[in-house]
């Protein structure tokens, strides 16, 4: 009787085994499934007008705040009435963001603008450029990251050294760097 139970007990663990085999080895039931990357999102495009150095359409990543689209306009004119715009607000695409003028203030006629991609500010399409060596006060002013007093400082330094002989000059007036620089080079000339 020992020796039918141990057959038993040997057809039963075969058994076992064989279905533990059979699950392990066949094949996977159900659809396959394709992994894909993830969404890129598009840029946003606002555009940007009114009291700013370089109006026009510009890209800006998603979630982009007022005060980049500002940034990517080349920054407000001295004329700018900066407390009536929200610069932490986001912006939105196809939204047009048109910084006012302070109240009083006649703001000249619109040139037109260009569409600008990748926030890369760049200069209107026929706005002259500033002559850093016959420019008004009021003209360099106008350039960003000028203002009254870097104005006087240019004016005073063509007064006493000369005339600037390449745009490229400008960075020996006190108080404009390489970051100023950048912000108006493609803004200015020497002249013919």
């Amino acid at each position: 009787m020992k020796s039918v139970l141990n057959v038993l007990i040997g057809v039963l663990v075969g058994m076992l085994l064989a279905g533990g085999i059979i699950l392990v080895v066949r094949a996977p039931q159900g659809e396959t499934v394709e992994l894909r990357p993830a969404p890129t999102e598009e840029p946003l495009q606002v555009h940007v007008s009114g009291a700013v150095v370089r109006a026009g359409v510009y890209d800006l990543p998603v979630g982009a705040r007022v005060q980049d689209a500002v940034e990517a306009a080349g920054g407000f004119v001295a004329e700018a009435d900066k407390n009536a715009i929200n610069l932490a607000a986001r912006v939105e695409d196809a939204e047009k963001l048109d910084v006012p003028y302070v109240s009083g203030f006649e703001p000249p006629e619109e040139e037109g603008f260009t569409v600008v991609s990748e926030g890369t500010p760049s200069p209107l399409a026929g706005q002259d450029l500033v002559d850093i060596n016959t420019a008004s006060q009021a003209e360099l002013e106008g350039l960003p990251g000028i203002g009254p007093s870097l104005a006087g400082r240019i004016i005073e330094y063509r007064e006493q050294d000369g005339p600037f002989a390449r745009i490229e000059d400008i960075v020996n007036v006190s108080g404009i760097g390489s970051a100023t620089y950048e912000d108006i080079k493609d803004l200015i000339t020497v002249g013919d």
